[in-house]
């Protein structure tokens, strides 16, 4: 039966499943940044995660999840970032076959290393409505399965297994910041923290170049929005996703934007306090509380997602050195 939702019992299958492949990344907590942001801080540094981000969790639960025949035809995605790389990568680790159509224009390193984990990589048009149409023809003439970065309810449960850990780890937390492009990830990690303690507060952020979250909460409804180019790139949101909305509508408390300003400073309190080297999209929760986007208390004890750290390193040098930095879309 096909799905509709994503369950704390997906979560928690998605959770055994995928523990051979993927780190059980830690819980930090981050005693220098209290006075800064005004409450107790914890981080989750998903760039210690294979390949370096999130996304790595819901690629290979989505793998693991399917029959040998599935496998044997192997899958095909879309994604011109993180998505692929962990597909390609998990993939490998599992004999499956991936095929990653990328936008024609996509940096040559995207390209590289996806290439390097195995995908065969196709070119694609850049507009995203475009090239989801080429997957689907593709799809359609090889049999392959379709994984989808955010749609997917089975990609979901496995970025869930975040909200696990966290409770395994602090079962008291106040509130948890989760960055939000299409919402998979905060789709499955508010209904693994919802699911298991409904007074945790969790809160959903975007930049405000492309806040397609923000602005459908305010409306009632999806709405779509103009995307500027942004330091956190990998948060794009013309419009939420079409299944992660209803389940976000469930279960998130709030969401709020952030500007380019914050999330420069932002990155640089993670990298000068907690010693980490977080992509500007990973940091967009911690901007929110520098930009007074949302209010905690001393006492409250504050998870932060940082979702990855594959960025370009000569970028974040820029942003340490207070030095123009151009957004990217």
């Amino acid at each position: 039966m096909e799905k509709t939702t994503v369950t704390l019992q997906d979560i928690r299958e998605a959770a055994n499943r995928i523990k051979p492949y993927v780190v059980r990344t830690p819980l930090l907590r981050e005693r220098t940044m209290d006075k800064i942001l005004g409450c107790k801080v914890y981080v989750k540094p998903e760039m210690l995660q294979v390949t370096g981000a999130f996304k790595m969790r819901g690629a290979m639960n989505k793998i693991l999840s399917l029959t040998q025949e599935e496998r044997d035809k192997g899958i095909i995605c879309s994604s011109s970032g993180n998505h692929s790389q962990a597909c390609g990568l998990a993939g490998q680790i599992t004999g499956t076959h991936v095929v990653v159509v990328l936008p024609e224009d996509a940096p040559k390193i995207k390209i590289e290393k996806s290439k390097a984990l195995g995908a065969e990589v196709i070119l694609g048009p850049r507009l995203y409505d475009a090239r989801w149409e080429m997957v689907e023809k593709i799809q359609k003439e090889h049999g392959y399965t379709v994984a989808h970065g955010f749609e997917d309810y089975t990609v979901m449960a496995g970025q869930g297994t975040i909200g696990l850990e966290i409770l395994e780890d602090l079962p008291y937390v106040d509130t948890v910041f989760v960055p939000v492009g299409g919402g998979g990830l905060i789709a499955g990690v508010s209904t693994a923290i919802k699911e298991i303690n409904p007074k945790v507060r969790v809160i959903g952020v975007q930049a405000k170049a492309s806040d397609g979250y923000v602005q459908s909460r305010k409306a009632g409804h999806r709405v779509e929005v103009e995307s500027f180019p942004s330091l956190a790139d990998g948060l794009g949101c013309w419009k939420p996703g079409k299944n992660p909305y209803p389940i976000c509508e469930k279960y998130v408390d709030e969401f709020v934007s952030v500007t380019e300003e914050d999330i420069k400073k932002a990155v640089k309190i993670v990298a000068n306090e907690a010693k980490l080297i977080a992509e500007p999209s990973s940091c967009v929760g911690i901007a929110a509380i520098l930009g007074k986007e949302v209010t905690v208390k001393e006492n409250e004890r504050v998870a932060f997602v940082l979702t990855s750290g594959n960025w370009d390193i000569d970028m974040i040098g820029k942003i340490l050195n207070d030095e123009e930095v151009s957004a990217r879309k």
